[in-house]
């Protein structure tokens, strides 16, 4: 009996039984004694349900949970055809428990069979969870899951032996997720050593003229890898100590595969504002790096990614001061996605605003987004900027920000983007 479907709608916070705790535990109770055995799943997912929770309100936590607790459910039901299952949200936290009933003497199962149906479930979470979060999460979803089995011992209350076998597999979990976190800090450390970065150059387009003004270069890891995205890349190279070393890395490829754009476009590289002292962004470096590539100085324009706080601003100014000299741009990228602050807006005097793709997305149906770029637009004309909207997908989007008045926009709406792949080149 899979429990998953009616659980999955109550409230943040409660547990999901319709019916009540007791009632639910009562049945788990039951099964227990039954069997003799219960196998138990945990799906820790409070760090981005909490966020998701923060940021967009209880009905988006209450939506991303729910897809969970049906992934989890399907995941399990493929492992138990002939038993039962319950899958619930561990009361007052964000965690997903899979309780599976086997018989005791299914060996098997409780050994190599249940650590296995662990690995496949969290291996499904990363490959299709995103899907279940979106537009909340834009990432990969890697998510703890542990597991415990627990052996039913009538002179123990059944409630007390369910209690530690849920603080087993959310211990199991820790450690599974450690061992993880270090596997995948030794792929990107291999990946950073062997150059094994890919970058795509997606368009920036004038909407008033319907022509390419630039490229972004975007860092691809691995196909079908955790590691295939921007922001997984960039986030586990700042737990592993190795922000700088994929930062310079990434713009050096940049340059390197930029033959692939066409001479007279400009290349948006992006920089983290923690790589200031890399000598190679200093003026005179970037002048020498870009004599060994057909790019001239005003053909570059560096995008500065508000993911981190600019905390010195006056030896940002300098270095901006300087590379304006020689013809470079600045950029700011995420306006208005909570990063980009105002101060840093106004500090930095960008010559592009690069407008956050969550204020674009489906900007077409929502007055506030179109009131917030109109407002952002506005900023950008009085301090001399101009705007790119980020993450147009459809024909309606793009219409919207034209309307609006924004010169410039980028996003899959323009096609795909440039590899250094002869065959997929696109111009």
């Amino acid at each position: 009996m899979i429990e998953a479907g009616r659980d999955a709608r109550a409230r943040p916070g409660e547990t999901l039984a319709a019916a009540g705790s007791n009632e639910e535990l009562a049945r788990i109770v039951a099964r227990l004694e039954g069997s003799g055995a219960l196998a138990l799943l945990v799906i820790e997912a409070s760090d981005p349900l909490e966020r998701i929770e923060r940021r967009y309100g209880a009905k988006a936590y209450e939506r991303a949970m729910k897809g969970l607790i049906g992934l989890a459910g399907d995941q399990a039901r493929e492992a138990v055809p002939q038993g039962d299952l319950v899958v619930t949200q561990l009361h007052g936290e964000d965690a997903i428990l899979v309780y599976l009933f086997r018989p005791r003497s299914d060996g098997d199962f409780y050994g190599s069979g249940l650590r296995n149906l662990a690995r496949r479930m969290s291996a499904e979470i990363t490959r299709q969870g995103k899907q279940l979060v979106y537009p909340y999460h834009r990432d990969a979803l890697m998510l703890p899951v542990g597991c415990s089995v627990l052996l039913h011992n009538p002179s123990v209350q059944p409630k007390r032996e369910i209690r530690q076998a849920v603080q087993k597999a959310r211990a199991d979990a820790t450690l599974e997720w450690e061992i993880q976190t270090r596997e995948r800090g030794d792929q990107l450390l291999q990946l950073i050593m062997n150059r094994e970065i890919q970058m795509r150059f997606e368009a920036v387009v004038d909407l008033r003229r319907s022509e390419v003004l630039g490229y972004e270069a975007l860092a691809r890891g691995p196909e079908n890898s955790v590691l295939h995205t921007p922001g997984q890349l960039f986030r586990l190279a700042a737990e592993q100590g190795l922000l700088y070393e994929l930062d310079v890395l990434c713009r050096k490829l940049a340059l390197l595969d930029s033959r692939v754009i066409p001479r007279g476009k400009k290349l948006f590289l992006n920089v983290l504002p923690t790589s200031f002292g890399d000598p190679t962004l200093r003026a005179e470096g970037l002048r020498k790096a870009l004599e060994d590539f057909p790019l001239r100085p005003s053909d570059l324009v560096l995008e500065i990614s508000e993911k981190e706080s600019i905390e010195n601003f006056t030896t940002f100014r300098e270095m901006r001061d300087a590379c304006r000299t020689l013809g470079i741009q600045v950029a700011v990228d995420d306006a208005g996605a909570g990063h980009a602050s105002l101060e840093a807006i106004m500090e930095i005097s960008p010559d592009f605003l690069k407008a956050d793709m969550a204020l674009v997305r489906g900007v077409d149906a929502d007055p506030p987004r179109q009131e917030i770029l109109k407002s952002l637009n506005a900023v950008a004309k009085r301090i001399g900027a101009t705007v790119v909207a980020e993450g147009i997908e459809t024909e309606a989007e793009l219409r919207a920000v034209r309307e609006i008045g924004i010169r410039y926009g980028q996003g899959f709406h323009f096609g795909s983007a440039l590899t250094s792949t002869p065959e997929l080149l696109r111009t």
